[in-house]
């Protein structure tokens, strides 16, 4: 999904030991868990890629080698950020306005010491994937999470998460874009999530919303030294009907000085400017909040000791061919043996499966849409004025006037829970045929399959076809300009198929040697996943 970055970029906790290990043994140099060492071969194959590029070029479409995946989709990888729920489920409970503001900052640092060891990327999600997944809480109740990849070019992640008996439910797309920087690749994250506190804020529809962006994310080394994951530039938390904003800066080290993992940043009134609280220390270890006011400085979180709670999700036997768990079992597997060659086999099955069904839809003249997922009904006077960033929001309406009722509800949108059945709800929409050029303008028509579809179904699909891409005419190939292009394409490369730009499958599958290890002699590549 992420080209270059993002994959390098996965967040999540290689082992479970790893806040055992750190509280056990004090203050162990955490930053080795963030450093890949390169086998000499293995850089040749990166370096061979990386030979192709340019500084700020885009890695959306780049094909990279396995041993640097994840042996999970970034749709399940997200999941990282629910995996704190002793830090987010009391916060709606929280009268204080600016408390229950402070709570969610610390809610949102929480989840970023969460991530494999070295520089690992999370497979790319193909469109139409889907991946769910649960919580059992202490006390009884229950946090649903539901995910689909919305669009592959450009990526888009669109994700869905409600603790009913909570009153807490969170919207949002994440939006990659890969750059290369030379010995760095980038990850702009882009996209955001919406926090919504269901029994706050002045609209009972709506609750008390606090909209929260991602810090970018770098890989340094990539060419030359040791390839290193670094999270890096400014973040934002905001809640505009409680006036307060937080700006959180993750600091990259200098060439000279700094640390690694640092941050740094501020909680203040949105309209004055005051600051009232200030943030320090280090992402992966311990953070500190200091009141301006009174000078008081105490532990805000510490990761070293966090334990984290992993979601559960439906046995592969019960899941559909495009849920994550299922489609990539046997490269997350190849993956987790270090059999890099097999990883490169399995995973190029599935993108030219890809290839495949995307040509087919443009020879047929389909336009395709999301199956769990609609867009956002944004823009003045929309009732989701202010969402627009999100883009794709769940197709659903949960207003159930009881914790039960609305758990009900979300799970009629997907199977998510073990034994759980589809039901009618939930076939593959209706694809809507691109629509064909004409001179003059006629409104669009809905087909009796529309017909069928909800209203919140028929809204999108009829929002689609006002918004179909136009076709244009062929290039006249007698013209003298088209003969010149052809003749160079011709003369400086071969024919490439509908795909990435850049494909370097068989160049991993014949050069990539047996690999001994790829990461630093003290990292333990065991991963905490999904249970199920």
């Amino acid at each position: 999904m992420m080209g270059l970055v993002s994959g390098v970029s996965g967040r999540r906790r290689a082992t479970s030991t790893t806040s055992s290990r750190s509280s056990g043994d004090g203050h162990q140099d955490v930053a080795e868990d963030d450093t890949l060492v390169v086998e000499p071969d293995q850089g040749n194959v990166l370096s061979h890629i990386i030979s192709q590029l340019r500084p700020g070029a885009d890695l959306s479409r780049v094909v990279l080698p396995t041993f640097i995946l994840e042996p999970r989709s970034m749709l399940e990888r997200i999941t990282n950020f629910m995996c704190h729920p002793e830090m987010l489920l009391p916060i709606p409970e929280i009268d204080d306005p600016v408390q229950r503001f402070v709570a969610v900052v610390k809610f949102y640092l929480s989840g970023w010491h969460i991530r494999p060891p070295g520089v690992k990327k999370p497979l790319n999600p193909v469109l139409g994937e889907i991946f769910t997944c649960y919580w059992d809480f202490p006390d009884k109740t229950r946090g649903y999470y539901i995910s689909e990849q919305t669009s592959h070019h450009p990526p888009k992640s669109s994700y869905f998460y409600m603790v009913p008996g909570h009153n807490i439910r969170v919207d949002g797309t994440l939006k990659p874009r890969s750059k290369f920087l030379g010995n760095s690749a980038a990850s702009l994250m882009e996209g955001i999530a919406i926090l919504s506190l269901l029994n706050r804020g002045t609209d009972p529809q709506r609750g008390e919303r606090y909209i929260i962006t991602q810090p970018n994310m770098y890989a340094r080394g990539i060419l030359f030294g040791k390839m290193k994951y670094e999270l890096g530039d400014h973040s934002y938390v905001r809640c505009p009907e409680l006036d307060l904003v937080a700006d959180v800066e993750f600091k990259t080290k200098g060439w000279v000085s700094g640390t690694y993992n640092a941050i740094g940043g501020t909680i203040r009134r949105g309209s004055t400017g005051e600051i009232l609280y200030e943030l320090s220390g280090l992402w992966s270890e311990e953070m500190y909040l200091r009141d301006v006011k009174t000078g008081h400085k105490e532990m805000f979180f510490n990761a070293l000791r966090a334990k984290s709670s992993p979601p559960i999700a439906r046995p592969t036997e019960e899941q559909e061919e495009r849920e994550s768990q299922k489609l990539w079992a046997a490269t997350a597997k190849a993956v987790k043996e270090r059999n890099h060659e097999l990883a490169t086999i399995e995973k190029t099955k599935i993108e030219d499966q890809q290839r495949e069904e995307t040509a087919k839809r443009n020879n047929d003249g389909v336009e395709w849409h999301p199956r769990l997922f609609r867009m956002v009904r944004g823009g003045p006077g929309g009732s989701e004025e202010g969402e627009e960033d999100l883009e794709w929001i769940i197709n659903a309406t949960i207003d159930g006037d009881t914790p039960e009722k609305q758990a009900e509800q979300i799970m009629a949108i997907y199977p998510i829970v073990k034994g759980q059945r589809f039901v009618e709800k939930n076939p593959i929409p209706h694809r809507t045929p691109i629509a064909s050029p004409s001179k003059e303008a006629h409104p669009p028509v809905l087909t009796a399959d529309h017909e069928k579809l909800d209203h919140e179904e028929a809204v999108a699909a009829k929002e689609l076809v006002d918004t179909a891409p136009k076709v244009h005419e062929p290039l006249d190939s007698s013209h003298e300009s088209t003969t010149e292009v052809q003749t160079l394409l011709v003369a400086t490369g071969t024919v490439a198929k509908e795909g990435p730009l850049l494909d370097f499958h068989e160049d991993v599958a014949k050069d990539l040697p047996a690999i001994k290890k790829a990461d630093t002699d003290d990292s333990h590549d065991e991963f905490v996943d999904a249970q199920n």
